[in-house]
């Protein structure tokens, strides 16, 4: 991970980690010192105004609510950053108030492309070819390891599994066949599996069936998450298609091998599955550095 840089980055956050942790990893990975501005529109229909506001240059940071002090120093900070679409317009508030680069993750979708410096969107949104457009194939992201397995001798896979969601139906027949086949080709494996807080109760009494190193089981500990330590000393990662996420930081992070877990589909080719396909298509560790040494900040 890059030394600081002594630059300094202002995160604009919805409280969304999954956006916010996006914005996060660009500053470790650039080596930037940051802060963290969390912000969220006093009325709902002001998401709307901002895409307005933001079609004719007005910059209204009164639609907003946040911690008003914060903004009262940023003259030394060189860029405004931020991910979600209730980020957006205020990044560009930000970015006209105190003449910062600005930068969003992820496409903002009903806003000029031309209104920020820099957009770092993802393969799977089908962003188009501009000049301050940076297409990446993953999420990007920094793996932090908690410690709660160490590497092990024996090589060693991880499990990850979601759940139900919009597209997907996690099954039982289809967790055990996946299992039964795991257990069958990776006989001398330790194998660590974790559950997360959409797995269906009859896959957590399922996995109690099976001689696992180590298991998570996400509803009898919420507080623990052990997919960072996955990522780090696994040598092959099992992952369910539903979990976007997931595969994109254990591709963004690792060089082991990623198995995507099909699951029973309601929908096709849903950005799940172009996401599954990009990844797969992937043999090793993303280099972001490739990527991000476009940006000029």
């Amino acid at each position: 991970m890059p030394t600081s840089t002594n630059k300094k980055l202002l995160i604009i956050s919805d409280a969304k980690p999954g956006h916010v942790n996006q914005s996060i990893a660009f500053a470790k990975l650039m080596g930037y010192e940051y802060r963290i501005l969390e912000v969220g529109f006093k009325q709902r229909w002001f998401k709307t105004l901002g895409y307005v506001l933001s079609k004719f240059k007005i910059f209204n940071l009164n639609l907003f609510n946040y911690e008003k002090c914060m903004i009262n120093d940023l003259t030394s900070y060189e860029f405004v950053i931020g991910a979600g679409s209730s980020t957006y317009y205020f990044v560009q508030c930000i970015a006209s108030r105190y003449t910062m680069k600005s930068l969003v993750m992820m496409l903002p979708q009903g806003f000029d492309y031309a209104g920020f410096d820099y957009i770092i969107a993802q393969e799977h949104d089908n962003p188009p070819l501009k000049d301050n457009i940076i297409r990446i194939p993953v999420n990007l992201s920094v793996n932090e390891p908690k410690g709660y397995l160490q590497k092990s001798r024996k090589k060693s896979l991880g499990i990850v599994l979601g759940g139900n969601n919009a597209v997907f139906t996690m099954d039982v027949k289809t967790i055990k066949d996946t299992l039964d086949t795991i257990f069958a080709q990776y006989p001398n494996h330790e194998k660590y599996i974790t559950t997360s807080r959409r797995t269906p109760k009859a896959i957590e009494e399922l996995l109690l069936k099976y001689s696992f190193e180590y298991i998570l089981v996400y509803s009898k500990q919420p507080e623990i998450n052990p997919i960072p330590d996955f990522i780090d000393i696994c040598d092959e990662l099992f992952i369910s298609i539903d979990s976007t996420s997931m595969l994109s930081e254990a591709r963004a992070n690792s060089e082991a091998n990623i198995h995507v877990i099909d699951l029973k589909a309601k929908r096709f080719n849903t950005k799940f599955h172009k996401i599954a396909q990009i990844i797969q298509n992937i043999d090793r560790k993303i280099d972001f550095s490739e990527y991000l040494k476009q940006i000029k900040l």
